[in-house]
């Protein structure tokens, strides 16, 4: 009798089981069939405040050959000195890729480490949020204030939650190697957001998206020199030092302007830390010791950055000085109504943190993902700032 009620037991727990897994498997078919409707809908339907499209991936670079040591081999002034920078993430062999389980996005665990605060963060997690919301995700957000110890911290934080994937968009782009490769080790997916990372942490990704930097930079200043007639001075205010914007809004420009207006001369540069009061000043230094041979500005920012500098323009009677910068926020595209400013990037914070959660949505979804996904690319000047209407911070 006893045995007689052990086998019954056993083969309830065996139906009992294979039932659990059988209904496991259903509810992860379920699972993906609905996130893959979420993500069509996402795709149709949701805007960003500029009435943009949320998640638009731009169109991929042409990738020239990399050399085999740019840095080594080239000056700085020479733009294949920064391809481990300007394509990092093409061409790379990667290291312990996890395999999607392809069981759907919705209710999945993600973390984000985001870099610190400014108002295009704020756009940014406004996007990041409305992506999470639809896929019902369960969300956690560090903000690492600028500082690289602190992002090491939260990052091994991150690591203990051990949640599904983890959005990674780093303070410095080389110190991000270290905390990629301790994301990747402890077998967690990890994407690479906003500003780029070296060659070497790229190895550590399931996919970096974000703005392309060097290339719009890079039409940007083609913009500037049109409009200067390709010859006189310019300078650069440069962003946060050690962050990716900090080499490819200096060295995009430097680079393209070398070989498409020869005749134009670099005659400073320096960063102002994103902030007003040092933009001003450092801009009245310029003006103080460049007079009329300082005819450019390229801007790294069009916030704070962007406010500094029209006072410093203002307070010496300068109207003559063409103003371009990365945007697009209201300050910038109110400053090109006002014919303060040439002409800006367009780059949407919103889509920015949208593309990131979406590619990770994909991912678990099980479809496949590029390397790099670009936000898109456009210039804004004065003939098209009103489509770019309201702004988004």
């Amino acid at each position: 009798m006893k045995r007689k009620l052990l086998v019954l037991t056993i083969a309830a727990a065996l139906v009992i089981s294979i039932f659990a897994g059988y209904s496991e498997v259903i509810m992860a078919e379920d699972n993906l069939e609905k996130s893959l409707e979420v993500a069509n809908y996402i795709f149709e339907n949701f805007k960003a405040s500029d009435g943009y499209p949320l998640v638009s991936p731009g169109e991929p670079r042409d990738i020239p050959d990399r050399p085999d040591n740019p840095r080594e081999d080239y000056p700085e002034e020479d733009p294949l000195h920064w391809w481990d920078l300007e394509f990092a993430g093409w061409d790379i062999d990667k290291v312990n890729m996890p395999e999607s389980p392809a069981d759907g996005a919705i209710g999945k665990e993600v973390v984000l480490i985001r870099a610190g605060d400014h108002p295009y963060w704020t756009s940014y997690v406004e996007g990041f949020e409305k992506v999470a919301e639809a896929y019902d995700m369960d969300l956690h957000i560090f903000n690492s204030n600028w500082n690289m110890d602190l992002q090491a911290q939260q990052t091994q934080q991150a690591i203990n939650m051990n949640p599904d994937m983890i959005i990674f968009a780093p303070v410095d782009a080389t110190a991000a190697t270290r905390q990629l490769r301790q994301i990747n080790n402890a077998g967690i997916p990890v994407i690479a957001s906003n500003t780029l990372v070296d060659r070497e942490a790229m190895q550590y990704v399931l996919s970096w998206t974000g703005p392309d930097d060097f290339g719009q930079f890079r039409t940007l200043a083609r913009e500037f020199a049109d409009e200067l007639g390709k010859e006189d001075g310019y300078a650069i205010v440069r962003h946060m030092p050690g962050a990716s914007p900090f080499f490819a809004r200096t060295f995009g420009p430097i680079t393209e302007l070398k070989d498409y207006a020869p005749d134009m001369e670099l005659l400073a540069k320096d960063s102002s830390g994103l902030e007003a009061e040092p933009s001003m000043q450092l801009v009245s230094d310029w003006l103080s010791r460049f007079g009329d041979d300082l005819q450019g500005l390229i801007l790294a920012g069009d916030g704070p950055t962007l406010t500094g500098t029209i006072e410093a323009l203002e307070a010496d009677g300068r109207e003559d000085v063409v103003v371009v910068a990365a945007g697009n926020s209201g300050t910038g595209m109110e400053a090109i109504q006002e014919g303060q400013v040439f002409a800006l990037t367009y780059q949407t914070a919103e889509g920015d943190g949208a593309i990131a959660l979406q590619t990770a949505a994909d991912w678990f979804n099980g479809k496949d993902i590029d390397p790099v996904v670009y936000l898109p690319r456009e210039i804004i000047t004065a003939d098209n700032v009103d489509d770019f209407m309201p702004p988004q911070w």
